[in-house]
C-alpha cells in the first residue's frame, strides 16, 4: 500500500478551508501553526498551500468555485479504511438528512483517491477519503 498524499492521523483525511487573500492567510497560518510545530509544506495543485507535521493534513486555498469563502470554502475530510467505508459514509449521511455534494468514486486530483462528499443539514461540506 502506498503512503497517502494527505494524512490527518487516521482521524481526518484532511481539513481544507477557503481564503479570500491567500498570502495573508498563509502568513497567519505560518505564524499560528508554526508555534505548534506544524509546518508550511508548500504549494500544491491550483494554489493550495499544505500544512502538517510530516504529511499534509490542513490545506488553505481560494474556494474551488471562485466565490468568496463561506461554508462552501470549508471541507472537513474524514479518513476511511476502504472504498466500502466511503460508500457507507455517503449512504448513511444521505439517510440522516444530508444532501449529495459528490457521489462516491475515484478522484483524479490525488493519486489513488476515492471519496464522497456531502452537505450536512446545516449546509457544511464534509467528505470521506481513502487511498487505494
Amino acid at each position: 500500500m502506498s503512503t497517502p498524499v494527505i494524512s490527518g492521523d487516521d482521524i481526518f483525511s484532511h481539513i481544507f478551508i477557503g481564503a479570500a487573500d491567500l498570502q495573508k492567510s498563509v502568513a497567519f497560518y505560518d505564524a499560528a501553526l508554526g508555534a505548534l510545530g506544524i509546518k508550511n509544506l508548500g504549494p500544491f495543485n491550483n494554489g493550495w498551500v499544505l500544512f502538517g507535521r510530516e504529511k499534509p493534513a490542513f490545506i488553505i486555498a481560494r474556494p474551488g468555485n471562485g466565490e468568496a469563502p463561506s461554508s462552501n470554502g470549508v471541507t472537513i475530510g474524514f479518513a476511511a479504511a476502504t472504498p466500502a467505508e466511503v460508500d457507507a459514509f455517503h449512504a448513511a449521511g444521505l439517510a440522516a438528512g444530508g444532501t449529495d455534494e459528490g457521489q462516491p468514486g475515484a478522484r483524479g486530483h490525488l493519486p489513488g483517491a476515492y471519496a464522497a462528499y456531502l452537505r450536512d443539514p446545516a449546509g457544511n461540506k464534509v467528505c470521506s477519503y481513502t487511498f487505494v
